[in-house]
């Protein structure tokens, strides 16, 4: 589900790149989310509990 995530700090945000190829920033993530996700064993599962509607998001263009 989840190809790659970085996490810019400075600014909270959460940037993904799904398999599809689709790229998103999700705003506002405390470090401590993005540090769980890190130890997860499922990154999409983590992403679909504790991210996914839980955070404001935006599309990075194609």
């Amino acid at each position: 589900m989840i190809r790659h995530f970085d996490y810019d700090a400075a600014a909270h945000r959460l940037d993904i790149e799904f398999v599809s190829g689709r790229r998103y920033s999700y705003h506002e993530v405390p470090p401590a989310v993005v540090e769980a996700m890190r130890r997860a064993t499922s990154k999409g599962g983590f992403f679909n509990r504790r991210i996914r509607d839980r955070f404001r998001f935006t599309r990075e263009a194609a």
